[in-house]
């Protein structure tokens, strides 16, 4: 099942506050950049760029925001090492703000060999655990999570992301015909909610011009309409 929320038809104001807000942090670039499939993207997300307190405030604003308006039931959240490690917190926090009060945990690449050991940190993981990371490419980060959640005997229930590419996946150097949201959301059984997607990217460039120049909607498009997935 996705959770569209208001993403499904007509103008989102959350994902477009948000698009504005990662145009100006300087976080969504535009030009030409190499992704992990090899591919030339015309805009880049880096979400490591949200690099100072006011910039990850804000940040957990607009997940909380989404979260919160998509219904997903959940009981903790989960940060994958090691972007997600920040986020969780940030975004734990500001749920509690909201006065939704939730667990978090996040994951060491290396197992700890001394104090309390293991690679896990924070609250034991158990009941409906919702993931939250920037992006998803292909999907693995997504299956480690899920593998790590499920090794501690609690359910991955969900993943929360800042930006949805909407763009094919890529399995052995090949494109398949679906994106990795929806190889986790359709094949792993995950709910999925984003801040913003593709579409909501082209919708800003559209209609603020902004990004550059009017040119870089036409080269987004053609990106999309070259590597974009049917969600119909």
């Amino acid at each position: 099942m996705v959770v569209e929320s208001v993403q499904g038809s007509g103008q989102d104001p959350l994902a477009q506050d948000f698009v504005q807000f990662a145009v100006d942090a300087g976080v969504l670039r535009f030009g030409e950049f190499k992704t992990k499939a090899g591919r030339l993207s015309p805009y880049f997300f880096n979400a490591g760029l949200f690099d100072d307190g006011a910039k990850l405030g804000r940040l957990a604003e607009f997940y909380a925001k989404r979260i919160l308006d998509s219904g997903i039931e959940f009981d903790m959240i989960f940060g994958p090492a090691y972007k997600g490690i920040p986020l969780a917190a940030a975004v734990a926090i500001e749920l509690a703000r909201l006065g939704r009060n939730v667990p978090f945990a996040y994951n060491r690449k290396e197992a700890k060999d001394h104090g309390e050991g293991g690679t896990l940190v924070g609250a034991p993981l158990k009941g409906r655990v919702m993931i939250v990371d920037d992006v998803m490419s292909a999907g693995t980060a997504a299956r480690e999570s899920i593998a790590i959640i499920q090794a501690a005997g609690a359910q991955p229930h969900a993943v929360a992301l800042a930006l949805d590419r909407q763009e094919k996946a890529t399995e052995n150097g090949q494109d398949v015909p679906y994106s990795a949201v929806q190889y986790v959301r359709d094949r792993l059984g995950l709910q999925v909610c984003a801040v913003a997607r593709l579409a909501d990217l082209l919708q800003y460039l559209q209609q603020t011009g902004q990004g550059g120049s009017a040119a870089d909607h036409e080269r987004v498009l053609a990106y999309r309409q070259r590597y974009g997935v049917d969600e119909g």
